[in-house]
Order: C-alpha cells, then structure tokens, then sequence
C-alpha cells in the first residue's frame, strides 16, 4: 500500500471524527456487535463539543471535504428521497450544484493555459464568478467574440491524486470481500470498481465528454423529447469545455414547474421514453442524471422538452445485453416469470443447475406487488431487500457491464417519482417496448443487417478460394498437418454458418420482396449446407 493512500485513510478518519458521523451511525438500529465498536474507538471517549450542524449539513460537509468519488455517492443519494430523511435530501441535492468553487482567478490561469490564449482574446465577456460548481469541475458564463452565449467548464486542479488514493483503498476492499466472502463474489467488486475507475478517469478528460455531448445531440437532433446543448470545438481542450449556454428550470424546481403550467404527467413520460430511446434504439445513455444535469425548457409547457447537460459519464451495451435486458422486460412486462427466469439461466446470470420452478417462484415473488401501481405506492426499500434475498438464494451474479445502467435507472426511478408519483412505469414503458422489438424484425432492419453480412463475401470468397487451392493442389506445399487439415475443415464448416445464417436472414427478409430478388438466400443455403456436411 502506497504511503499516500495510508495518508489519505487517516485523512477521512479525522473528517469521520470532525463532522461526528459516527454519531450518526451509532444512531441506526445495528447489530450489538457492531454497537460494541463504539467503545473501541479510542476518540469517542475524550470529552467533545455539541456540532451546531445539523445532522443532514454533517453529511453533505463530510463528503464534500472528501473530494469527488464521496460526492458523486452523495449525489446518488440525493436521487433517492423515498429512502432518505427530508433533512438530509434537502443538504444532498446542494452536492448536484453547489458544491464550493476554487479560486476563479485560478480558473482563469488554467482556461488561458489550455486555451493558449487569453481571456480577453477569445471571449468579450466573461464572468469571473462561477455559475456553478460541482465534483469534477466549475462552470462560468461567458460570449464568445461571436457573440454566442456559452459556458466554460474547467476541471478542478488536483483531482487525479485523491482519486487514485480513494481508489487504492476501494480496490484493497473489493479484493478483501472476494476473499472472505461468497456473496461479495456474487458482486463482482473489484470488476465493478475497476469499471468505475474507468468512468471517474474518462469524466476528467473535457474533450471525450464534447464528444459524448455531440453524439448524444444527434441521436436527438429534432427530437420534441430533449434538446443538447452545442459544443464549440474551436475552444475545447483536455481541461476546459465551451458549450452553448442554456435557460431553463431545474428539473426539480416543481414550484415554478407548476407556476408556468407544465404538464407533468407528459414530462415523466417523456423521461422513462428517453430513457428507453438511449439504451435501446441508440444504446448510447446518459448515466448521470442526476437533477444537477437535467432541466425543462420553457418555450412549450404544454409539451414539455428536457435539457441535458453534462456528459461526462455514458453508458453502452452490447447487442447480447442489449437482446438479453429486453427480453427479460419485454416477458416481465407479461408477467411471463417462467420465461424470465429462463432468460436467467440461458444469459448465465444464475447458474445452470438452477431450478427453473423455484426461481420463477422467487421472481413471481418479488416482482408481483409491484404491478399495476403507480410509483408512489411502490416501496422501492421492499423490493431492493426482496431482490438481494433472491439474488443470495440462487447465487445470482451482479453483471459489472450493467452497473452504469442500474445507477441510471436509480436516478430515474426516483426523478419520476417527485415529477409525477402517479406515473405507471409499466404502461408507459411497455409500448415503447413492443415497438422497438417489432422494428428489430422489421424486413427493412433485416435487410441493414444483411447489407453488413453482404460486405463480408469478398473477404469470405478470398478465404475460401486459398482454401480450395490448397486442398486440391497438395503437390504445390508440404503435406498438411493433422491440426493444419482440421483447421480447413474448421475453416469451411464455419464458412458454412454463415452462408446459412445470412441466407436464412435473406430469406426471412424476402418474405416482403420481389420474387426474383430470393434467389440469393437459396443459393446461400445450399453452398452453406454442402460446406458443412462434405467430408
């Protein structure tokens, strides 16, 4: 262990006795061997003042002196106020925006370091106090000499050394768990740790969230649902981000939401429909969405438009998670837990020897109570328990690729419920869909699919050519191997697939064709067929 992670545990030990949180953990309903803790910790027994903070202000300036990684838990946190005390969301949600800023004339150095030019040069006005301030990075309005309104974005200096030392110390953690128990195994720790150490590292760099930015506003150029704000390339650099400057209302402003008359049943749906939109059209999402990120615009209260900001953290998936993630809701949506617990064991998320009647007996469980209600009348404390105690029985595995998606879906879930807790997840979320996986087996989708299959044959022809020449001219090389002679097969017969595969795929495309235009999938049947059965 490095010396400066060792520092740095002695540096959240004294923010732990400086704010009193152990006062506060103390306070909880705990184990009495946990209780027993209490009398072991050597400055619990030295005569202390009364804090006169309350207890949420103790919590929100402890994970505030403790940098990013304890901010960003706070910020989760904050998503969450059906499983907080108000007193303590209401000090959270300060850490989505208004955590304190560093010194602006340090700012400014570093903007004009990154920008290789000054202030005054590139900007007719800027304002030296900040807009906002969070975690990572503080924001000030400024206009660009062309007159645009934009904001600045500039990393806070000396962030990689905390991080890496808090990181030490999760990985040191996440290897312990694995160690001494099964369920942590379960959890995966150190793969998610190191997925998270990813996602911390890349928010650091500006210039892959400009990217995201620009991605992200032409998955939904046009689009009624969300507008992204315009990155100005010409002024973006690794620590410093110019983007458009937006004017709306902070997502969980509800007060002037009402005042201006937005409709709010329409926003919440809007936002679940986005959500779905990201992961499964685009399988490109937004993973921090916190309401420090999210705004509505007020041109159309009566059809509603989200603002999002702050890219810095997406998520993807892969076709396979993609597949596997909508079949599993797509049948839950049905109430179809056999099928979903059969998803379960064939996806390796349980093990093989699962029995699949007691599993979708667990499943039917948990989900069951669910259903047909509206968000307000969903604990979500029950079902996270009733999950865990699934997930324990069956040896459930947490799938690390997921994590980005789940913390969304946190941050989500609980957004919707202070829109509009009468939202019906369900009902809102199931169209959406049945479309998407209508359009997956559309013939024009097929066809795309094909089209990618299709700029594989010259390859494919290529391979098989040298193939064939080898085989039939042995006089021209050396005697082939054993393991050389059943790579060919190998070669063929795999060649073989894929004729049949994109011949099957043609096929089900030319059910809505021209007759003439399904000789190809005939032909690619049967040359993948005599591939695969020739000795």
């Amino acid at each position: 262990m490095k010396l400066l992670a060792v520092r740095r545990l002695f540096r959240i030990q004294r923010v732990v006795i400086r704010y009193r949180l152990d006062d506060l953990l103390f306070e909880l309903p705990l184990p009495w061997w946990l209780m027993a803790l209490q009398h072991l910790m050597p400055w619990r027994w030295l005569p202390r003042k009364p804090l006169e903070l309350s207890r949420g202000a103790r919590l929100r300036l402890a994970l505030q002196d403790l940098g990013p990684i304890f901010i960003k838990f706070g910020q989760l946190l904050s998503t969450r106020r059906d499983l907080l005390p108000e007193d303590i969301a209401d000090e959270l949600m300060l850490l989505q925006d208004r955590v304190p800023p560093f010194d602006p004339q340090q700012a400014i150095a570093l903007i004009e370091e990154q920008l290789g030019a000054k202030i005054i040069e590139v900007f007719s006005r800027f304002d030296v106090e900040p807009l906002a301030s969070a975690s990572v990075a503080q924001v000030h309005a400024a206009k660009l000499k062309s007159g645009e309104e934009v904001v600045v974005k500039v990393v806070r200096p000396g962030l990689k050394p905390v991080i890496a030392q808090d990181l030490a110390w999760l990985f040191l953690i996440a290897r312990g768990a694995e160690r001494v128990s099964a369920d942590a195994r379960l959890l995966h720790p150190v793969e998610v740790v190191n997925d998270y150490e990813k996602t911390i590292y890349d928010e650091l760099d500006l210039l892959r969230e400009a990217a995201n930015a620009s991605q992200l506003k032409r998955n939904f150029e046009g689009s009624e649902m969300m507008y992204v704000p315009q990155v100005y390339w010409d002024w973006c650099r690794p620590k410093v981000l110019v983007m458009e400057r937006i004017y709306g209302i902070q997502v969980t402003d509800l007060a002037t939401l009402a005042d201006q008359r937005t409709d709010m049943k329409m926003l919440a749906e809007r936002g679940v429909e986005i959500f779905f939109t990201q992961v499964f059209r685009d399988s490109f999402f937004h993973a921090d969405m916190h309401p420090g990120n999210i705004f509505v615009s007020t041109v159309k209260p009566w059809s509603p438009q989200y603002i999002a900001i702050d890219c810095g953290i997406v998520g993807s998936l892969t076709p396979e998670d993609q597949d596997y993630l909508a079949r599993n809701l797509f049948a839950f949506f049905k109430r179809d837990y056999r099928r979903v617990a059969q998803l379960h064991i064939d996806s390796g998320w349980v093990p093989a020897h699962t029995k699949l009647n007691e599993f979708e007996a667990a499943i039917r469980t948990v989900c069951e109570p669910i259903f047909e209600k509206p968000l307000k009348d969903i604990s979500f404390g029950q079902v996270l328990m009733r999950l865990f105690q699934t997930a324990r029985r069956f040896n459930m595995e947490v799938q690390p690729q997921l994590v980005l998606l789940q913390k969304t879906l946190l941050n989500i879930e609980g957004l919707g419920r202070q829109l509009y807790p009468e939202l019906d997840l369900w009902s809102t979320a199931q169209p959406f869909l049945e479309r998407w996986m209508r359009e997956r087996v559309s013939p024009k989708t097929l066809l795309q699919n094909l089209h990618g299959q299709v700029e594989q044959i010259p390859h494919l022809a290529d391979m098989t050519r040298n193939l064939l020449e080898r085989m039939s001219q042995p006089h021209l090389a050396e005697p082939p191997s054993a393991w050389q002679q059943k790579g060919d097969g190998w070669a063929l017969r795999l060649l073989g697939a894929g004729l049949l595969g994109g011949g099957a795929t043609l096929a089900a495309g030319a059910v809505s064709l021209s007759a003439p235009a399904a000789w190809p999938a005939w032909l690619m049947l049967a040359a993948g067929l005599y591939l695969i059965v020739r000795r």
